[in-house]
């Protein structure tokens, strides 16, 4: 091959490689499989080293780690990395939005966008190549990184357009990542990362790029500081250009009118932040339009136009004081930490799950210490470890009791169980929480029946099972504490109310082993109606697809006591609905629906159907429902406000409905 050739080949090679890599890396939308690229990929390689001269800066061979530096070199910010002021509660958000409209004026728009935990960068390129990748130091002079960051595959060597600008980017380790390399550092017994955002940072300032090459960092680019010649008038239309130019940005973000609306974005990606695979640690807001941004200015330190709103702290010190013994509705038994208050999450917490006694074995936990607990989700926080060196020597051992702390009943461990068990079935723990558990908000939903008003029913004897609780009349419930006239109707209707159920609930609700609500509505769906199920055998059940062997059995056993059939009959008596009233189970092989074998997304508002009920409706004709947008998807929904979702549908030329069309095709 002569070098002509050669030359021609190696650019064909940069095409395909480089729209490869975006595909995989940037839209998530691999369309080659792995093999093939490194077929490509090594043909590359053979070609630059047989032609040497050929080698370019925007080559994709650059991205596997460059020669060992000596050292880091410093650069100068042409703009300054400027720092952001830090909201940590609501009415910080409102006193920025006050200083806002004070200097802007009421007409403007904010942009939302997720806080990526990791490392802060700038990145600039001429003529559309990129020269140079910097640390944000102390925001005036950073560290040259520009071979480590050539490794990070979201990273454009050449943009799509030869432009000449500077962007900043947020480098971080996805979480797959992070385990990835913790689990191999534990193999050769090195000290593992605390954190993704330490392993991020860790890997970006190694002196040989090829370690940074391995540990597959990525990026989220969220700002130009210069655009060059393109002309933008707002942070959201520089956004939507980086995208255009083959940049990563995260398309989570949201343009909001009010702060309102920026509160309830904090608040929805609050409760979703596990769900996302890399770390966030709050949400960044920006005043929308640059003409405003210059009107409000900065400080020496930061924007006057952008705040950033920090999520709580999730893990924090406190004493352990006690260790108290629950019984659940299965005659588990649960140690809780009883602990001195503590502020985690924006609540103060007072309780966390020890979960049972091996755990508190294995972490060595004893009443007196310090600990570090940690909020999961929105549950019961849980203890993390012990701070040992916190210790005096008068901290007590924990022993956990022989016999049931309500009816003293002794306790057992079956068979694979770490926890230990009351099986006495008149235990009354077991049938309060069992109660309490009935009329919870995805079993039968009764409004006003909460714990309190369950045990205060209990413990006056006007309920012992749950088909008592069809018999309450208005009288009795006005003699509980705290309860008035209006409180009491109220409550009997609620109760009323729930008889019309859907079958799914009720069977949530008895609380048979293993049968959780998604198991319930599969159950109730195939079965139809309570007396077919009460007659349904372990083979019947253990064909249908989500119903394992445990599961079977046990809805076997349960339907076989007599104590069962009894109550099943009095809560019939009573009038609640046995049957499945959700929509049909649909055999996609014969269906002729539209939904059936098709992957739907639901994005924005929709006006006229709740979420759940559009999911529940298209799953039940066939239909799957997923959270993203990608190739795979056949049909997206549309309602008010759909952002990111629809633009990605447009873009892979989707097919996409809006809400009447949806109700339309729901209702043929």
């Amino acid at each position: 091959m002569d070098v002509k050739t050669g030359k021609l080949r190696i650019q064909a090679l940069h095409d395909q490689l480089n729209r490869y890599n975006y595909e995989y890396h940037v839209l998530d939308q691999p369309t080659v499989p792995d093999a093939e690229y490194d077929r490509l990929m090594n043909e590359l390689l053979a070609l630059e080293e047989a032609f040497p001269e050929l080698k370019t800066a925007d080559s994709p061979t650059q991205r596997v780690g460059g020669q060992v530096l000596s050292a880091f070199e410093k650069v100068e910010h042409r703009t300054p990395m400027l720092s952001l002021g830090n909201a940590f509660a609501e009415q910080d958000l409102r006193d920025f939005d006050r200083r806002v409209r004070q200097v802007v004026g009421e007409e403007f728009s904010y942009v939302c966008e997720l806080k990526i935990d990791g490392l802060a960068v700038s990145l600039r390129y001429e003529g559309g190549y990129f020269v140079q990748g910097a640390t944000r130091g102390d925001g005036s002079v950073g560290e040259d990184i520009t071979e480590n960051l050539k490794t990070i595959r979201s990273i454009p060597l050449r943009t799509k357009e030869p432009v000449t600008m500077e962007v900043r980017g947020e480098a971080f380790m996805p979480r797959k990542s992070f385990e990835a390399l913790n689990e191999m550092k534990m193999q050769n017994e090195e000290i593992p990362f605390a954190n993704p955002r330490n392993a991020a940072a860790g890997s970006l300032r190694q002196l040989d790029p090829r370690i940074a090459a391995k540990r597959n960092l990525d990026i989220f680019v969220y700002a130009m500081t210069d655009a060059g010649e393109k002309e933008v008038d707002s942070h959201s239309e520089g956004l939507d250009l980086l995208d255009h130019l083959g940049f990563k940005t995260n398309q989570e973000r949201k343009k909001c009118a009010t702060i309102e609306q920026v509160i309830a974005y904090i608040e929805e990606w609050q409760e979703k932040r596990p769900e996302l695979p890399y770390d966030i640690d709050g949400i960044v807001i920006k005043v929308d339009s640059f003409d405003h941004q210059a009107e409000l200015g900065t400080t020496a330190k930061s924007p006057r136009w952008a705040i950033a709103y920090k999520f709580p702290a999730e893990e924090v010190m406190t004493k352990l004081i006690n260790i108290e013994l629950t019984v659940g509705r299965t005659g588990v038994i649960t140690p809780t930490a009883i602990l001195e208050p503590v502020q985690v999450a924006g609540t103060t917490v007072q309780r966390a799950s020890l979960h049972n006694e091996d755990l508190i074995r294995q972490k060595d936990i004893h009443i007196g210490d310090y600990v570090v607990i940690k909020k999961a989700g929105d549950i019961i926080p849980e203890v993390v470890n012990v701070i040992e060196e916190k210790r005096t020597g008068n901290e007590e051992e924990f022993v956990m009791p022989t016999h049931c702390p309500e009816c003293d009943s002794e306790l057992v461990r079956l068979e694979e169980e770490v926890a230990l068990r009351c099986i006495n079935p008149s235990c009354p723990a077991q049938i309060r929480e069992g109660l309490i558990h009935f009329v919870s908000r995805n079993a039968m939903n009764i409004d006003g029946l909460g714990e309190k008003v369950i045990t205060q029913l209990f413990k006056e004897k006007l309920i012992e099972d749950v088909a008592d609780l069809y018999t309450l009349t208005k009288e009795q419930l006005i003699q509980l504490e705290r309860m008035g006239e209006k409180s009491a109707d109220n409550l009997v209707k609620a109760i009323e109310s729930s008889k019309a159920n859907s079958l799914e609930r009720l069977l949530f609700g008895l609380g048979i082993r293993h049968v959780g609500a998604k198991a319930a509505k599969t159950l109730a769906q195939h079965f139809e109606t309570m007396d077919n199920l009460q007659k349904a055998t372990y083979d019947e059940l253990v064909a249908i697809n989500e119903i394992g062997e445990k599961m079977a059995d046990a809805i076997v056993t349960y339907f076989s006591q007599q104590e069962v059939e009894s109550l099943v009959s009095e809560l019939q008596a009573s009038g609640v609905n046995m049957v499945y009233k959700g929509p049909k189970l649909v055999n996609v092989e014969e269906s002729d629906s539209i939904f059936a074998g098709k992957t739907v997304v639901l994005t924005g508002k929709l006006e006229q159907l709740a979420r759940n009920d559009a999911k529940a409706q298209i799953e039940a004709l066939g239909g799957k429902v997923t959270g993203s947008v990608s190739k795979k998807t056949d049909l997206v929904i549309a309602g008010e406000d759909a952002g990111s979702k629809l633009a990605k549908a447009e873009e892979l030329e989707i097919e996409v409905w809006n809400e009447a069309r949806l109700l339309t095709e729901l209702n043929k």
